[in-house]
């Protein structure tokens, strides 16, 4: 791992193993508990919100990753370009906190999950903080191998056996609660605000999709492949949360489901969804989250970097407060959605997909802008993020996400255009 363009020989993965990537992030506890946040919509205006999320969300993290994959270059060096050399640190503190935090959010809801289902053995088994502790070690250890011919058959292995158990998980749901869910009679609840919530999970992967990208040999196979595997998959765990909290009104409706395949006899791919979800979903938080760290500072080693990240994550799901996780969603929304609508805009309508690689790695070159940054990025996703939050304050019924991608984006067309014109 380290921060130079990967060179086209080392450029290995295509287009199956960007799908089994992607949809081996989206199985995940995590997104089952999301998607019971949109229960107040009822079923068919629920699933219309996580199509619609996905489709959006979806679009914008995988245009992300076309950035990685035409030049090889890592998510916050791709930031750059926009953002100047030492503006990109910006993205790449904030991107370090969500990640550390999302690696936390998997880990605690493994943890949890884990000692439920070790409750007929006893002992250490019922510890939620023996198995938050084991998942995280071992997912620590998961990314030490990434983007490696040993890691893609791991992932191969373990992304196909937990598409198996979902298969389970999608019997037990909607056998138990499928019917029952149709006749939930909707409660009051913005169907912006809920699409809000759904978009916010792809978007929440932008930041780190060159991460991987970047090792493509071809763009739109990783472009496809990663669009399709998070699309079907995501949504799919969307609507087992959705269904099974319609019916129950349980807040944590993936555990619940693995709590049902427990007492019928499917305690073992119960057990398997948990562990290996949560380290197919951890892994590229703990990777990315050293990617990030190298563009601000390489003084320590990758490896040290790698190992720094994956301990913390396990410190801070041992203390993280699971009811803040809605609201940990929407923060992420707010501070990079209006971000990559600046990026986006920068790589595919100003640049038009050129850029001059190696000044993206020079001081005083032509992404140095003013002292490192280019301002008029800032301020274009300044202008998004206060349009997202005076939405969230004022409760207006048009969600946030859209309208902070477009504004920022087009303050920073504007703004550039105008330079351009001078």
């Amino acid at each position: 791992m380290d921060i130079q363009p990967v060179g086209y020989s080392k450029r290995t993965m295509v287009g199956p193993d960007y799908f089994l990537l992607w949809a081996g992030v989206a199985i995940s506890l995590a997104e089952i508990w999301a998607g019971g946040f949109l229960a107040p919509l009822g079923f068919w205006v629920g699933f219309l919100a996580i199509m619609a999320g996905h489709l959006i969300g979806n679009t914008f993290m995988s245009l992300g990753g076309v950035i990685g994959s035409d030049h090889g270059i890592m998510s916050m060096v791709s930031v750059r370009p926009a953002f100047g050399i030492r503006g990109s640190n910006l993205a790449a503190v904030l991107n370090i906190v969500q990640l550390i935090g999302w690696a936390a959010v998997m880990l605690i809801i493994g943890g949890r999950a884990g000692a439920m289902l070790g409750q007929p053995v006893g002992g250490v088994f019922v510890s939620t903080s023996f198995w938050t502790v084991t998942i995280g070690v071992v997912t620590l250890l998961w990314a030490h191998f990434t983007g490696r011919t040993l890691w893609k058959l791991m992932q191969r292995v373990a992304v196909i056996a937990l598409l198996l158990v979902i298969g389970l998980m999608t019997w037990v749901t909607f056998g138990q609660f499928g019917g029952g869910a149709l006749s939930v009679a909707p409660r009051p609840m913005p169907f912006m605000f809920g699409l809000d919530l759904v978009i916010a999970m792809p978007i929440s992967w932008m930041p780190l999709v060159s991460d991987y990208s970047r090792f493509a040999r071809k763009t739109a196979p990783a472009f496809w492949n990663t669009w399709w595997g998070y699309f079907l998959i995501s949504s799919w765990m969307y609507l087992l949360g959705l269904t099974a909290t319609l019916v129950t009104g349980e807040t944590d409706p993936g555990v619940l489901i693995l709590q049902i395949m427990g007492q019928i006899g499917l305690a073992l791919p119960a057990l398997m969804m948990v562990v290996l979800s949560t380290i197919t979903t951890g892994f590229p938080d703990v990777y990315s989250a050293a990617c990030s760290m190298l563009n601000i500072s390489g003084r320590f080693s990758a490896r040290t970097i790698l190992w720094a990240a994956g301990l913390l994550s396990i410190c801070v799901a041992l203390v993280f407060p699971m009811e803040q996780y809605e609201h940990f969603l929407l923060f992420i929304g707010a501070m990079f959605v209006p971000l990559f609508g600046v990026v986006l805009t920068d790589y595919f309508l100003i640049q038009r997909r050129n850029l001059q690689v190696e000044q993206l790695y020079k001081t005083g070159g032509a992404y140095w802008y003013k002292g490192g940054f280019n301002l008029k990025a800032i301020f274009a996703w300044a202008v998004g993020f206060l349009l997202y939050e005076a939405i969230a304050v004022f409760k207006l019924p048009i969600g946030g996400s859209i309208p902070a991608l477009v504004a920022a984006g087009l303050v920073y067309f504007l703004f550039s255009r105008a330079g351009a014109n001078r």
